[in-house]
């Protein structure tokens, strides 16, 4: 079978992204073969067209750490043909090929049968969003309610951000959003934000303080760095951070005191190892009482022929919410 893929090769230093045409050999091993209606764009997809990136290793490869679609074969009695399937995380477009081609095939264990969410919903939640998804779920079971008072989201207009605003309001809690992109706030509103707030620390300058007022009972976290640091040190009593980014850098220039003072927590989020059964959990509330309730406000669109543009201005800052990358009729 020849189908077509966007392959990312090292070039005189460099990595180039372009469309070919492949075989069966680059569909790689599993039990599932998947026709990709949708896949998405995510920072880690910018980190493997990088020289130097981090992410990859080996090239030549297809990027897309994530896709939705449908199964045209299956060796698994997990999954028949027609299934509507969502794969995300583990190997995918970082050492085997991913989603930016018309098919994959990939192990069952690492597939999610979609329920309550069509392949489009589904690549609008996509990686992104399901670690949002994670991070609220963290602090549900850290046991934060609406009442404990307000949830700070930070990085409030990237994938994590506008999914955990919009899951979190669902929920009924009081959301801050923190962004440095002035011109979001009616976005943000709609999502369900009450209060937008500018990116933090408000003043990068200062000497950091070991802790500051306690103004947020939980947070989601998708910065990292001086960021992190300093709502840690705001964190209310018992309350808890869900953290997942490292856009604002990977050193954490924090304090024991939030920890050993006011008892908060610090819950690491990661989605790509996530084992397949609590996946499968969490894509099930994704699709009733996780449901976020403004995916066409939080959905751009870009056919794969134009992905390259959308990584690029992931790269240049001016990227927000979520795109999905049109597979399926799209090279």
């Amino acid at each position: 079978m020849n189908f077509s893929a966007m392959v990312a090769r090292e070039s005189d230093g460099g990595i180039v992204l372009g469309r070919e045409e492949v075989g069966d050999d680059f569909l790689g091993t599993g039990d599932v073969t998947i026709k990709i209606h949708y896949s998405s764009a995510n920072y880690k997809d910018l980190l493997a067209i990088t020289p130097r990136g981090g992410v990859v290793r080996n090239y030549p490869i297809v990027p897309g750490i994530d896709l939705t679609g449908e199964v045209t074969a299956s060796e698994s009695e997990d999954f028949t043909v027609g299934d509507q399937v969502i794969a995300h995380g583990y190997d995918l477009g970082v050492s085997r090929n991913g989603g930016f081609a018309e098919y994959t095939r990939v192990p069952a264990e690492w597939v999610v049968k979609l329920d309550g969410l069509d392949t489009r919903d589904a690549a609008t939640i996509g990686t992104a969003g399901f670690t949002a998804a994670m991070s609220v779920q963290a602090l549900l079971d850290h046991g934060l309610t609406p009442d404990d008072g307000a949830v700070l989201v930070t990085g409030a207009t990237g994938g994590v951000g506008t999914v955990a605003i919009d899951i979190l309001s669902g929920l009924g809690f009081e959301v801050i959003a923190s962004t440095g992109k002035t011109d979001a706030g009616d976005l943000l509103a709609e999502l369900g934000a009450n209060e937008v707030i500018g990116r933090l620390p408000l003043d990068p300058e200062a000497k950091p303080r070991p802790l500051n007022k306690a103004n947020w009972a939980g947070a989601v976290d998708s910065v990292g760095g001086k960021s992190l640091a300093f709502v840690l040190s705001s964190i209310g009593y018992g309350g808890a951070v869900a953290a997942s980014g490292l856009t604002g850098g990977s050193d954490l220039p924090a304090t024991v005191l939030p920890f050993i003072l006011r008892g908060v927590s610090l819950l690491g989020i990661d989605s790509v190892f996530l084992p397949i059964e609590k996946r499968r959990a969490l894509w099930a509330a994704l699709g009733k009482e996780l449901r976020p309730q403004h995916l066409s406000s939080l959905e751009s669109f870009a056919p794969i022929s134009e992905v390259g543009n959308v990584l690029q201005s992931i790269k240049e800052g001016t990227h927000s919410g979520r795109t999905v990358i049109g597979v399926a009729g799209e090279f």
